[in-house]
């Protein structure tokens, strides 16, 4: 980004720039800067560099960026392919915009790779381009017909940034929105992954072909995520599966029976999977506090009375300790059975284990004692 020089000028810039091997200061000391954000597990990445808004003589440019340095609409670089081209979205070589996935930008899909990044400003709109000649230096050189991608957008009043600049500013789950900052002028454009469930899926599937293969505590973890994200629920139950029972590596135990539960019931298949969790109850490693744990996501499913019965299941077969007195407790509460509830939370308060525990107890045993509801 600069005013038209002479031919002999502008080649011998770039070449000296970008001479291979040699470490060599920036033309017009445009200082190379890259930013990088995560949209889940996509990777946008813009490397770009950075013009100031004082010229490399120290002179002050404010006011005349827009529409005079960097000129509206497409502007005649003096080199190249003879073609009115737009700018480079920065200074020197090419600005170039990277996606490790296919994403959606300003509405409109993109295919995952490099791309030169161009634009088109004018005063109410502008045009973002991205060019799948990501090489090239700078726009002397930009076809058309080489785009991947155009998109509009609309530019903003922002705080002075004497830098070129480009931030995320908003970030999400799903989405990015990022900015052009510069001088006293913003540009923002939004970036989507429309299907992140599928690329966490791919992912995993890849990643579950190497060394994270063979241990089962892997293929437990892949379940858990369709489990939570609610998603791939077919491709979650093989991973359970394997979890629990592939050959040399798959263990059957509380944990991996119990994420296989999960992703029946979350396919619609109670009956399976209440049968998966009775192998995993009454399997002899599982403990107290798995049967304690278990009971308490049967209250979060507002499944009280099977609550109430594992529970007491985990008496039966642990006695009178800190987690099975815990258990029963909430467990008569959600009953109802406030009388109960206050018996065991007395019991439970005799044997607690820290300080955090007995005043939460404390709190619950006189909350029992007036009568009031204990909330699970």
């Amino acid at each position: 980004m600069r005013p038209l020089v002479p031919l002999s000028l502008l080649f011998t810039a770039a070449a000296f720039a970008q001479y291979p091997g040699l470490t060599l200061p920036p033309s017009g000391n445009n200082q190379m800067a890259s930013v990088v954000q995560h949209i889940g597990p996509v990777e946008v990445r813009i490397d770009y560099s950075s013009p100031a808004v004082h010229g490399p003589d120290g002179k002050d440019r404010r006011g005349q960026i827009w529409g005079k340095l960097v000129p509206y609409g497409l502007s005649d670089l003096g080199f190249g392919n003879g073609k009115p081209g737009p700018w480079r979205a920065g200074a020197n070589q090419n600005t170039v915009f990277s996606v490790s996935d296919d994403v959606v930008v300003q509405g409109k899909p993109l295919p995952a790779g490099h791309y030169g990044l161009h634009m088109i400003p004018g005063q109410d709109e502008w045009t973002i381009i991205f060019s799948k000649d990501s090489g090239a230096w700078g726009a002397f050189f930009y076809e058309d017909s080489h785009d991947a991608l155009r998109v509009q957008a609309k530019p903003a009043k922002h705080e002075y940034r004497e830098w070129l600049t480009y931030d995320f500013v908003e970030r999400k789950p799903t989405q990015t929105t990022v900015q052009l900052q510069w001088e006293d002028l913003a540009l923002p454009w939004t970036i989507q992954v429309p299907d992140v469930n599928k690329i966490y899926v791919t992912r995993l599937s890849q990643e579950l072909t190497n060394q994270q293969g063979f241990d089962y505590h892997a293929y437990d973890m892949a379940a858990q995520f369709c489990v939570q994200s609610n998603s791939n629920l077919e491709q979650g139950l093989k991973w359970a599966d394997a979890a629990v029972s592939m050959p040399g590596i798959g263990v059957a135990n509380f944990s991996t029976l119990n994420v296989k539960a999960q992703v029946l019931a979350k396919m619609g298949r109670k009956g399976e999977a209440d049968a998966v969790m009775k192998t995993a109850l009454s399997m002899p490693g599982t403990t107290a506090l798995e049967i304690h744990t278990y009971g308490r996501q049967l209250l979060g499913e507002k499944r009280n009375t099977e609550a109430l019965e594992v529970f007491q299941l985990n008496a039966q077969r642990n006695g009178d300790a800190w987690p099975t007195n815990v258990g029963l407790m909430r467990g008569y509460a959600a009953a109802g059975d406030n009388a109960k509830a206050l018996e065991y939370a007395k019991k439970a308060l005799v044997q607690a284990p820290d300080t955090l525990n007995r005043k939460n107890l404390e709190t619950i045993v006189k909350d029992l004692s007036d009568g009031k509801p204990l909330a699970n």
